[in-house]
């Protein structure tokens, strides 16, 4: 090999190990759960809650834990005319409506005339600090996956009834 090839190939090497040149972003692998994770209706055990939601919700984590950093997957069931008020997350947030209808909209002030009705087998993906609001037709379940820990933050503090009545 000619000399002068051998000394750019090992000066092409060196530079490109340098710190602060441009490196492939490490691969984000997902490693999901250590077993099988497989329910039936029969099988949720539907609790109360969240508490960032108003009485009335139930939720079964199927997933993950929402409230730790990784990957979540949980069912919220409300009953008919349950109301979310304006709220924004700290994560993306993608939704499946299981049952019922869930009627969606944007912004900052609650304006049913403007929702889209998202009736069962409707799926929609929110931005990140994106305002919606939400409402039910009927007993409504929704599947929600995200990466926690799983943040609601209310547009109106009063909103908000982890705080309400202090």
């Amino acid at each position: 090999m000619n000399q002068h090839l051998l000394i750019a190939v090992a000066l092409s090497l060196a530079l490109a190990a340098l710190p602060g040149e441009a490196q492939e972003p490490p691969v984000v692998r997902d490693e999901g759960p250590e077993r099988p994770l497989i329910y039936t209706p029969a099988d949720l055990e539907w609790r109360d809650g969240p508490a960032s939601l108003e009485p009335g919700a139930q939720f079964v984590v199927l997933e993950g834990d929402f409230g730790e950093p990784g990957f979540f997957t949980m069912q919220i069931r409300m009953p008919d005319g349950f109301l979310i008020a304006p709220h924004w997350h700290p994560a993306v947030e993608r939704v499946t409506v299981i049952s019922g209808t869930f009627s969606l909209g944007h912004g900052d002030v609650v304006d049913r005339a403007a929702a889209q009705r998202l009736p069962a087998g409707s799926h929609f993906s929110l931005p990140r600090e994106m305002r919606h609001f939400a409402f039910t037709e009927g007993e409504t379940i929704i599947q929600l996956s995200s990466i926690g820990p799983w943040e609601i933050h209310y547009v109106n503090p009063a909103d908000d009834p982890r705080t309400r009545g202090q």
